[in-house]
């Protein structure tokens, strides 16, 4: 500490060695004020307003429990803490679409969600499209007949953003479904070659 600062505020009469221990005992107490302010084994406070982080959400019809942070968006913890990779996290800025699942069946960017925000509504990814016993769905379907992609790291994200397209409007023309998956990009830039795939999809969906 600079000298003349200790001059300043030393009180009368104590010297300077005394006044150094009197701040050093000082900071001793109030180290350990703030270390025991909790009974030993107690959980830490909650602050007014804190964001609860063990929460339970519904994907892909399953309840799964999981610890969140406040911060945390939905494309992290369904990549990084439940182990779905189905959905790509490209552009992580909600520009491409890479990222796209549904909740409630409306198509949002994962990226650009917080997790906290989806908590009792329904989450569906890429790798809950596929039937009970297996089989493809048929937007799947059509994507592979079609050999509607080529490097398809896009694809989860143009079937979810269709997929959810398709149930306010199940029968388009290709220009309207152009349209409904406008949010999507593709790297590859074939966007001829997926939207007949997709059509192709959507011809199966009312098929049934």
């Amino acid at each position: 500490m600079n000298t003349s600062i200790l001059e300043t505020i030393r009180p009368a009469g104590m010297t300077r060695r005394q006044f150094i221990k009197s701040i050093i005992a000082a900071g001793v107490v109030s180290s350990s004020a703030l270390l025991y302010s909790n009974p030993v084994g107690a959980a830490p406070k909650t602050s007014h307003g804190a964001v609860e982080r063990l929460i339970t959400l519904n994907v892909n019809g399953q309840q799964r429990r999981v610890d969140v942070l406040p911060q945390e968006t939905l494309a992290q913890t369904l990549r990084n803490k439940l182990g779905l990779m189905g959905l790509k996290i490209a552009c992580d800025r909600g520009e491409c679409g890479a990222c796209t699942i549904l909740v409630d069946n409306v198509p949002h960017y994962s990226c650009s969600i917080l997790t906290h925000s989806v908590r009792g509504k329904n989450v569906l990814t890429i790798e809950g499209l596929a039937r009970p016993d297996n089989t493809l769905h048929p937007l799947q379907q059509g994507v592979f007949d079609e050999q509607g992609f080529q490097c398809g790291y896009c694809a989860p994200g143009f079937l979810m953003s269709t997929l959810g397209y398709l149930k306010t409007n199940p029968n388009p023309n290709r220009q309207e479904l152009a349209h409904g998956v406008s949010g999507n990009l593709c790297r590859c830039q074939d966007y001829d070659k997926i939207l007949t795939a997709l059509m192709r999809g959507a011809e199966y969906m009312r098929k049934g």
